[in-house]
């Protein structure tokens, strides 16, 4: 059994991936791949966690889980996505990290499913939208208070991929910047999902709904049907036009309004990013996802 494990972060995929893949829940099931709806397995995994903390969960109890999960016995790979797996908003950033909480939350999620191949997902984003985005989901009035002394500049995502490695080193990780996924969608849904390359989702298309008009996401699919793209490099290029022309000023465009954090800070933290997403592409066992 493989378990494909979707863990964030926080503030990117907002569900979208588990909806549009439950959207072809009965499509998937045809190759094996069960997408079950989050009420069947967040809150056994969270109560289960909790139960073990470092035990490994015997046998009976793994299997007790996939049974609660999914009720088709022919399943070969379970999709399972929560942003809150590694931690709650309010813990994003501590002691200088992001997802502190990722060395001890990671095995314990791990050691849930012993006897499955693990594979994790996730979902990166510019720190410099990723922490306005987060302090305002987890609804704290005090920016000093959400940082607890941590310094915006020195936080790195190569830093926690390397603690995520480290804690559950039998596990690849796949990961993508949230800044490239409207082009990248269907390659994202694809590898989390392992669906073969000749099945075509159902509202794959959803998702660039919400970043360009109504208008224009017709034209587009209008001009994919027309001109069916040869490869995923053309059809990137085609969304990247479309989403050119026709993109909503508001779905893209994003205003933060932190103390001390001006036009020059932003732009130096997201200069940093970059640099960092290279450094992820070398750590072994983990595969970045690029347009």
């Amino acid at each position: 059994m493989q378990i494909a494990l979707h863990l964030g972060a926080h503030c990117t995929d907002e569900d979208r991936l588990l909806t549009c893949l439950r959207k072809n829940a009965d499509k998937l099931a045809e190759q094996g791949i069960m997408v079950p709806d989050f009420s069947r397995y967040r809150p056994v995994i969270r109560e289960a966690m909790n139960v073990l903390q470092d035990d490994v969960a015997p046998p009976e109890m793994q299997q007790t889980l996939l049974d609660a999960m999914v009720d088709d016995d022919a399943a070969t790979r379970i999709v399972l996505s929560h942003d809150a797996f590694l931690g709650v908003p309010g813990r994003t950033v501590e002691n200088n990290e992001l997802y502190t909480t990722t060395g001890f939350k990671a095995p314990r999620l791990r050691k849930l499913f012993g006897q499955c191949d693990v594979e994790l997902f996730i979902g990166l984003r510019d720190p410099a939208t990723f922490i306005p985005a987060v302090f305002e989901r987890a609804q704290e009035t005090d920016f000093a208070k959400f940082i607890e002394g941590s310094d915006p500049m020195t936080l790195r995502w190569s830093d926690m991929i390397a603690r995520l490695r480290q804690a559950i080193p039998d596990a690849p990780v796949t990961v993508w910047c949230n800044e490239d996924t409207p082009l990248i969608w269907p390659e994202i849904l694809r590898e989390l999902s392992g669906h073969d390359q000749f099945t075509i989702l159902d509202g794959q298309d959803d998702f660039l709904g919400e970043l360009m008009s109504r208008g224009g996401l017709q034209r587009m699919q209008s001009y994919l049907q027309a001109h069916p793209p040869q490869n995923e490099l053309q059809r990137r290029r085609i969304v990247s036009a479309f989403l050119d022309k026709f993109a909503l000023d508001d779905a893209i465009e994003e205003e933060i309004d932190l103390p001390g954090w001006t036009e020059s800070y932003i732009t130096q933290m997201s200069q940093l990013y970059d640099e960092d997403v290279e450094k992820i592409a070398s750590i072994e066992g983990v595969t970045l996802l690029t347009p």
